[in-house]
């Protein structure tokens, strides 16, 4: 069966202005209806997409439909966080895991508030985090593990391991159905590295490349031989935001085409088991 996308919108099916249909079997779908396979709902970016959600410098995503319900980032504020979470339809309680990109306030920023509402999650940083940031995360009543290479963090998710000198990142893998799913809050190592990574790891080709790709300020030879690199690599589906750059992501528009996916703040991103 082809691959196929939906996106949610303000109550009706977004198709107008946004790019939507990514096969001849992709079907709209409105916030609420049930989803089959895993779903991804991007809850904090800066990259607007729903007009009803509140925008804000970081990321944040959900991820259902596996075992445990994942949270990967926590945005700049966490009250911001929490009334999108709301809006989606996902309460702090339905969340059982946090996963933390990497160490900068628009990544970990909304986790207090996060964890004063839901506590008693595991929280998996990168290993380099300071004690401290890990005393606050056990005060909430919650347990911190730090991951150094690449490993399981719950069934069917993984991370690659921090990679990276002077930011110190991990980048999330899911396994689905249909190859991987990798998501990275900025990709300070470089997003191709972080993707190599992931491939290499778990011997599996990697379907969808979402999240913060860091690339603003790199110039646009440098920008079309990571994306050639990628391609070689063999990414599928690309969805980037946050700090990637609006001219950078025009390049991988033009690059992906019909596999491009607005990942912007709200967008709804079923990969179909």
């Amino acid at each position: 069966m082809p691959d196929r996308y939906a996106f949610a919108g303000i109550g009706i099916a977004v198709i107008l202005g946004c790019l939507v249909a990514m096969s001849s079997e992709a079907s709209a779908q409105t916030t609420g209806q049930p989803h089959h396979g895993l779903l991804l709902q991007v809850v904090y970016n800066n990259v607007p997409y729903r007009e009803d959600l509140t925008t804000g410098w970081g990321f944040a995503c959900l991820i259902e439909g596996l075992d445990d319900t994942v949270l990967f980032d926590t945005g700049s504020d966490g009250e911001i966080l929490l009334s999108n979470m709301e809006r989606v339809g996902v309460d702090a309680g339905d969340v059982d895991v946090v996963v933390l990109s990497h160490i900068h306030g628009d990544h970990t920023g909304g986790l207090d508030a996060f964890l004063a509402r839901r506590g008693g999650v595991t929280v998996f940083v990168p290993a380099s985090f300071p004690a401290a940031f890990g005393q606050r995360v056990v005060e909430h009543g919650a347990r911190m593990v730090s991951v150094s290479g690449p490993r399981l963090l719950v069934e069917r998710v993984h991370s690659t391991g921090e990679m990276g000198h002077a930011t110190r990142e991990q980048a999330l893998i899911v396994e689905t159905a249909r190859g991987l799913v990798v998501m990275t809050g900025c990709a300070h190592p470089d997003v191709a590295d972080m993707a190599e990574r992931a491939k290499d790891y778990l011997d599996q080709d990697i379907h969808l490349l979402m999240g913060g790709f860091h690339l603003g300020g790199r110039s646009d030879a440098e920008i079309r031989a990571i994306i050639a690199r990628l391609k070689a690599l063999g990414v599928e589906w690309v969805a980037p935001s946050h700090c990637t750059g609006e001219r950078v992501m025009s390049l991988f528009r033009e690059a992906w085409g019909e596999h491009y996916i607005e990942g912007g703040l709200g967008a709804r991103i079923e990969v179909p088991e």
